[in-house]
């Protein structure tokens, strides 16, 4: 088992943050894509990523070119989501507690403890979540164990949480409590902090390099400016969870996109086909055309449904930035995320178990690793089951009933 990750030293705001399309984007893109299936295999160390992210500031894209961020857009960020997930699924998922926190502080930052937090964004510094916990009678309740307490006019901090995406390779992790009087309340804590653990102990069939383990905080002292009282100084929103969902969504079609590079690769090279096949030349094979032709199309359709929920999520999230939220913006945003989720994920595990029939026997070897693909959809996708999307949506399709307005959906 790993230890935590000691926190890096802090980056220069002197540099450019990343921005879309620039060439240290680019360049980041590319060397995530040309380590993928070294980090797969456990030959190269995650880590490294994750520091090159912190290097060009990656996680301070939505802050605005004005105050040091890279001016992103909502659906600038997605679009970005679905090109780290094409090059190597893990690096967009380990950051998407970052860039939810983000989301959160941006349309609080009248709160100036959101405000200040903002500038560890801005130096380059990534935020993880302790929020899921085991043993709590309902996913997504919001209650569970951890508690944030009093002791001697100190805060102190005990707890453990589990899949804690993107944890271990974090500087801070905002830690979801409640007070010995049952209220709600959030705490920013350092991972270096004594008393927090923070393990690799993540054992899923899929998204493997995540860190998606266990964190434990045990009598954590915690600063009182660092404590955030929900119900006090957090801004409420109608369909929270929207963003977390969707972000999944789109990491997943990333990953049909990557199945769509492979799949035309494994058939450019294949030199040989069945007797039996209708050409020769697999290339020329109009059965394999087909086939490659319609894992294109579901990687289109996966990109331009996220997209679109993207924009509306985007719209309803600066309404809420302008101080005076639209509850119709939200409820849209999150009915479109969960038409995309519904639809594609049959169609992402679909074309993962496809691209072995355009590749044929050879496409299996443990060297090719193709079979990650579906490992990584089928355990996103897992997040929160589409059965209860659907139901959701037919129950207000023929009954008004409004969707689940909470976590996990």
């Amino acid at each position: 088992m790993m230890g935590k990750i000691e926190r890096t030293p802090d980056a220069s705001t002197a540099t450019p943050a990343a921005s879309i399309g620039s060439p240290e984007l680019q360049a980041f893109i590319v060397a995530v894509a040309k380590g993928t299936a070294a980090r797969d295999a456990g030959e190269l160390p995650t880590r490294e990523v994750i520091d090159r992210a912190r290097g060009i500031r990656l996680g301070a894209l939505r802050l605005g070119r004005e105050e040091g961020g890279g001016g992103a857009s909502l659906p600038d960020l997605f679009a970005l989501v679905i090109d780290l997930a094409q090059a190597d699924p893990n690096v967009p998922h380990i950051l998407r507690n970052h860039f939810a926190f983000v989301e959160t502080a941006l349309r609080t930052r009248r709160n100036v403890k959101y405000s200040r937090w903002l500038d560890h964004v801005r130096a380059g510094r990534f935020v993880g979540l302790g929020a899921s916990e085991l043993g709590i009678p309902n996913i997504g309740s919001g209650r569970g164990e951890t508690r944030l307490e009093e002791r001697d006019g100190q805060f102190v901090l005990n707890g453990t949480k589990y899949y804690s995406t993107g944890n271990f390779y974090s500087d801070f992790i905002f830690v979801n409590a409640s007070t010995p009087d049952g209220r709600p309340v959030s705490a920013l804590v350092p991972t270096d902090a004594p008393g927090v653990s923070v393990d690799d102990d993540w054992d899923g069939i899929g998204q493997q390099r995540t860190a998606s383990g266990t964190s434990v905080f045990k009598d954590v002292a915690v600063d009182r400016d660092a404590v955030i009282f929900t119900a006090e100084e957090d801004l409420k929103l109608p369909y929270f969870a929207t963003f977390q969902q969707l972000y999944l969504t789109a990491i997943v079609a990333g990953i049909v996109r990557n199945v769509v590079d492979d799949a035309a690769a494994l058939v450019k090279r294949r030199d040989r086909n069945f007797y039996h096949a209708v050409e020769a030349q697999p290339a020329a094979d109009p059965l394999l055309q087909q086939s490659i032709g319609r894992l294109a199309s579901i990687a289109y359709v996966a990109e331009a449904a996220v997209l679109r929920a993207a924009e509306a999520l985007g719209a309803a999230y600066q309404s809420a930035i302008d101080g005076e939220p639209d509850a119709d913006l939200f409820e849209e945003a999150a009915l479109r995320a969960a038409k995309a989720k519904v639809v594609i994920d049959d169609l992402a595990l679909g074309a993962a178990t496809q691209l072995f029939e355009v590749g044929g026997a050879s496409a299996a070897r443990q060297r090719e690793r193709l079979d990650r693909h579906w490992r990584n959809i089928r355990t996103i996708t897992a997040h929160n089951p589409v059965s209860y999307k659907a139901r959701a949506i037919g129950n207000r399709l023929l009954n008004g009933v409004p969707l689940p307005n909470a976590a996990f959906f």
